[in-house]
């Protein structure tokens, strides 16, 4: 007992106290910062980019596809591109994750999620999601498993995830959904009680990712379904999830 008190002591608080504004290391790749004034529009950012998430008239970074590589950085002889390492990059629409030159960390973060009452009067005190791994590579999910560990430890905030549908609340969707995945997901959404949550987490979730052009993929469920919150990266940071989910639940 004596020695788990002193190991106690020794490590103080594991767990982040403040996941709001818990500090980020400098080698994090988060929000794009962008420049048009030192493009050139000479194309190489966007002969680089693995996934098209950028454009240059004007100069632009769509996160749902972004896999925060850095390549367009690297090729950028005039350092109109750079990337902070903000990490609160959720939003609850999709066209709210293209960046442009002047969208700063306050400016993205302030139009990024809207609170809205019934979400809150719903969900405020206890969020259960089933994870769906639709055919990803494992990196989303390993953050997000990361995410209940005792470092994030997201159940302080009512937040986890269940083995069964029926238990959750709504989905956190990985992976770019492929042919094989297709049908499972659909049957645990309709498995899910309503009203469900529907959360895609990762490039791969939001776009296809490096997969987009794949004919192994199937992406209908997202005609038919409205999906709640997009959690961009590749893999999502903990912080950026948990974060994103917050925000969605609670009021501002």
């Amino acid at each position: 007992m004596f020695d788990t008190l002193k190991m106690k002591l020794h490590q103080k608080k594991q767990y982040i106290p403040d996941i709001k504004n818990a500090p980020m290391r400098s080698q994090f790749r988060g929000l794009p910062v962008l420049n048009n004034s030192n493009c050139d529009k000479c194309g190489l950012c966007k002969g680089v980019c693995p996934t098209g998430a950028l454009n240059i008239n004007p100069l632009s970074i769509d996160l749902a596809k972004c896999t925060l590589c850095g390549a367009c950085k690297n090729v950028c002889k005039n350092g109109a591109i750079s990337f902070s390492n903000y990490y609160k990059l959720g939003a609850d629409k999709k066209e709210k994750l293209v960046v442009v030159e002047g969208i700063d960390e306050e400016t993205y973060h302030k139009r990024a999620i809207e609170a809205r009452k019934e979400i809150y009067s719903i969900f405020n005190r206890s969020l259960k999601f089933r994870q769906v791994s639709a055919g990803g590579c494992n990196g989303c999910e390993m953050e997000l498993n990361a995410a209940g560990n005792a470092n994030f430890d997201m159940g302080r905030f009512g937040i986890d995830f269940v083995a069964s549908p029926r238990h959750a609340d709504g989905i956190v969707i990985t992976g770019p959904i492929s042919k094989n995945m297709a049908y499972a997901l659909e049957d645990c959404y309709k498995s899910t009680p309503e009203p469900r949550i529907v959360v895609l987490c990762g490039a791969c979730a939001l776009s296809g990712g490096v997969f987009q052009d794949s004919t192994e993929i199937n992406r209908e469920f997202l005609d038919k379904y409205k999906v709640d919150l997009y959690i961009p990266g590749c893999p999502t940071h903990p912080l950026t999830f948990i974060n994103a989910v917050l925000d969605f639940i609670r009021k501002k």
